[in-house]
């Protein structure tokens, strides 16, 4: 369903417990008018009133909103030609969320939370396989959503561009979910066994220094860089709006680190916007 907006019209819509509100709040502080739980039927004659021509507008839809539906979601949004963005988590980590909100889940109220959750996840799946974005916040924590969300819908010519994000992890603690490319870096000599570099991370000079001088690394990260420099506008060409680019390394914190940020100063300098996420960094 992907699509170059005239305008900037965004279905926020998923799970419950996955970040909908975080997500809105933080369209409104980028220069977008929201609305939370607004009536489906009444999208159509909002977007028609004067004033809205070329407003961006964002709408949070959720299992609370009148005659909500994954179909009337998906026939709303042809209709409007927005962007669906679908937020989704594990359900562990949301039925936590509502322990320690102490929220009711929505559809929870006659069967347990985690029911209410898997029977949630089953009803919206037309909706996630239709959806133009899809966030997983399983392991974003709400700073570091607030800053994806600014990072891919930010406003203005860049808005309608392809963002790239390049983020490091360890395998140690899990592949993340959210890649389309991912570069295992574990083949590089490890600065975690030298002392003096063990306390330090992929930002520190002596870390990057260690890293580049292995033989290996020069030619694994040139053809990296050619490998992004000739799918990049390709990708651009074929519509897609949103980019995640994974280095992996044993714990998330040398050489990962070294390759992200580098990969990003040369996909920036290629003129893409970027966002540098390193998951398992503690920063």
């Amino acid at each position: 369903m992907s699509q170059v907006l005239s305008r900037s019209v965004l279905f926020i819509t998923g799970l419950s417990g996955a970040g909908i509100s975080t997500t809105l709040k933080s369209l409104e502080d980028i220069g977008y008018e929201v609305f939370d739980n607004f009536p489906l039927s009444q999208v159509p004659s909002l977007l028609n009133e004067k004033g809205y021509e070329d407003q961006p507008v964002a709408f949070g839809f959720d299992s609370r909103t009148r005659a909500y539906s994954p179909e009337t979601v998906i026939e709303t949004a042809k209709l409007q030609n927005a962007t669906i963005v679908f937020l989704t988590a594990s359900n562990a980590v949301i039925q936590k969320r509502f322990s320690e909100t102490r929220r009711v889940h929505p559809l929870a109220k006659d069967r347990t939370v985690t029911d209410g959750i898997v029977y949630e996840r089953e009803w919206l799946g037309p909706l996630r396989e239709a959806a133009d974005r899809l966030i997983d916040t399983t392991d974003l924590s709400v700073h570091d959503l607030k800053r994806l969300i600014e990072a891919d819908f930010q406003l203005g010519e860049k808005g309608h561009r392809l963002s790239v994000t390049v983020m490091s992890f360890g395998f140690k603690y899990g592949v993340p979910r959210e890649v389309d490319m991912m570069f295992d870096a574990r083949f590089l000599r490890n600065p975690h066994w030298d002392l003096n570099l063990k306390p330090l991370s992929g930002k520190d000079q002596a870390v990057r220094d260690y890293v580049r001088a292995d033989d290996g690394f020069a030619p694994f990260f040139e053809k990296v860089s050619d490998l992004s420099a000739f799918l990049l506008p390709r990708y651009a060409h074929e519509g897609k709006s949103y980019l995640t680019i994974a280095f992996g390394c044993t714990g998330g914190q040398h050489r990962s680190v070294f390759l992200a940020e580098t990969l990003a100063k040369t996909i920036e300098g290629l003129g893409y916007p970027v966002q540098i996420r390193h998951r398992d960094l503690g920063d």
